[in-house]
């Protein structure tokens, strides 16, 4: 089964109350990444490195503490490699496919 390498990056910004809040990052219901938000005024890049077989894979940005602050999860993009984002149904993809085609 062939893989491909692609790294996909999200801006993200963060409105905090008084605890700081978590999110998390799933790639195809596995956790790619847990994060406390600890800065102010700032937005950051949360990078996902994937080495997948060719396919879609969905992409899902969750809030742990929605009561302690509200995230935003813009301009997803395929950073490096074989890939691209789509929105199918609602659903955020990133589909990593053969260099060749």
């Amino acid at each position: 089964m062939k893989t491909a390498y692609v790294r996909v990056v999200c801006d993200i910004t963060c409105k905090c109350g008084s605890e700081p809040p978590r999110y998390r990052v799933y790639v195809n219901d596995e956790l790619f990444a847990e994060r406390t938000w600890i800065w102010d005024k700032v937005y950051l890049e949360e990078a996902l490195q994937i080495e997948a077989p060719y396919g879609a894979y969905p992409v899902r940005f969750e809030n742990v503490d929605p009561d302690c602050g509200t995230f935003k999860f813009r301009n997803i993009r395929v950073e490096e490699g074989p890939g691209r984002i789509r929105i199918f149904n609602g659903v955020t993809l990133i589909e990593v496919h053969d260099e060749s085609s």
